[in-house]
């Protein structure tokens, strides 16, 4: 009994290590939860809180990259206005040090992209950099192609 004790004792400190740090959106990170509240805030100023004043933003699915705060926060004000009922949902996160990702779910309305009116909902990742608790790198990806279906810009199938 004694052994067997000992030998799971082992095989649960031999596997923390490859425990995900953020699999579960209670235990995120803060900064992964300020991210998403800066964009569930639809206000630009209060979403450039989150950022360096030196961050450089890139969207990569549309090709967007700003550099500074005056410019990320017109891309964000963009957003917005393009997507006005824009919400985030935080998936999952893993920040070590001070690089981590952050997984989201984007739902809303295209108003301003293909103009359709149309819901659309799509999973992406942001790849992050954090300098003293803001966010100084961001990366995000998603596919296009998805929210292209569902507001009927492409064909569904």
């Amino acid at each position: 009994m004694k052994r067997t004790l000992a030998f799971a004792a082992l095989l649960l400190a031999i596997s923390l290590p490859f425990q995900s740090k953020g699999g579960n959106p209670a235990g995120a990170s803060p900064v992964a939860g300020d991210w998403v509240a800066a964009w569930n805030s639809h206000d630009p100023a209060k979403w450039a809180t989150h950022f360096t004043s030196d961050v450089y933003y890139e969207d990569v699915t549309f090709g967007e990259i700003s550099r500074g705060s005056a410019e990320a926060s017109k891309f964000a004000a963009g957003f917005f206005s393009d997507v006005p009922d824009l919400k985030l949902e935080l998936a999952d996160s893993s920040i070590e040090g001070n690089h981590g990702s952050i997984q989201w779910i984007l739902t809303g309305t295209d108003k301003g992209v293909f103009k359709t009116g149309k819901p659309f909902k799509v999973r992406g990742v942001s790849i992050i950099t954090v300098d003293h608790g803001k966010i100084s790198r961001s990366i995000d990806y998603y596919d296009l192609a998805t929210i292209m279906k569902q507001v009927g810009a492409l064909p569904a199938s």
